[in-house]
């Protein structure tokens, strides 16, 4: 799989939430979920290789293009590789409908293993970690002091990082495709919801004396 890492390295525009190790452990992810499917490995480790390898910032209006740009890169450069020509479109579709802001339905087992890969990578520590430098990048505050974690208000992740985990995130396990990621989604999920325990334990004020 090295030529994958290699393109991606030479021709992608990473950012800091999607760079080569986020690439890493979405194949990695998409590698021990494909173990529990009977499914093309070939099709699902392309993919996941290659789900990124156009970056759009998550401002920018082209975002929901982003996975669509990606699948047409890919097809050029699995050509251009001598890949089995009748997977390319598989390839392409898994890539294409990975994206969460794309909100393309999978119709293979396989792009419903990349989806589920990628999305595994929002939960959990990674995921918490991924999400505060993704609100760090967009200039958000860390949480609303009044109500930090949305018990009496609607969530808005466009001003404030943790309600994202409730805009987005704790919805993910419920969105999985295959039963492997759905309980792995669910462990993960649980960490966040700890962390969150704790969050609040040092953030609240203390008690009157």
């Amino acid at each position: 799989m090295n030529h994958y890492r290699q393109f991606l390295l030479d021709s992608c525009n990473f950012d800091s939430a999607h760079d080569i190790t986020h690439t890493e452990r979405v194949v990695r992810n998409a590698q021990l979920l494909a173990k529990e499917e009977t499914c093309d490995e070939e099709v699902v480790l392309a993919a996941a290789w290659l789900h990124d390898c156009v970056i759009v910032p998550k401002d920018d209006p082209n975002r929901k293009k982003a996975s669509k740009m990606a699948a047409e890169k890919a097809t050029i450069y699995l050509k251009s590789i001598q890949f089995d020509n009748e997977k390319i479109p598989k390839v392409a579709h898994a890539i294409e409908s990975h994206s969460f802001s794309a909100g393309i339905k999978p119709k293979t087992l396989e792009a419903k293993i990349v989806q589920d890969a990628d999305r595994l990578d929002a939960l959990g520590a990674i995921g918490i970690a991924r999400c505060f430098m993704v609100g760090g990048q967009m200039n958000r505050s860390l949480y609303q002091a009044e109500d930090p974690f949305c018990i009496h208000r609607v969530p808005d992740d466009s001003e404030w990082t943790i309600d994202h985990f409730y805009t987005k995130l704790f919805k993910l396990p419920e969105l999985m495709n295959v039963e492997s990621a759905k309980k792995e989604a669910m462990r993960r999920v649980d960490f966040m919801k700890l962390f969150l325990d704790r969050m609040d334990q040092e953030i609240s004020p203390p008690p009157m004396s």
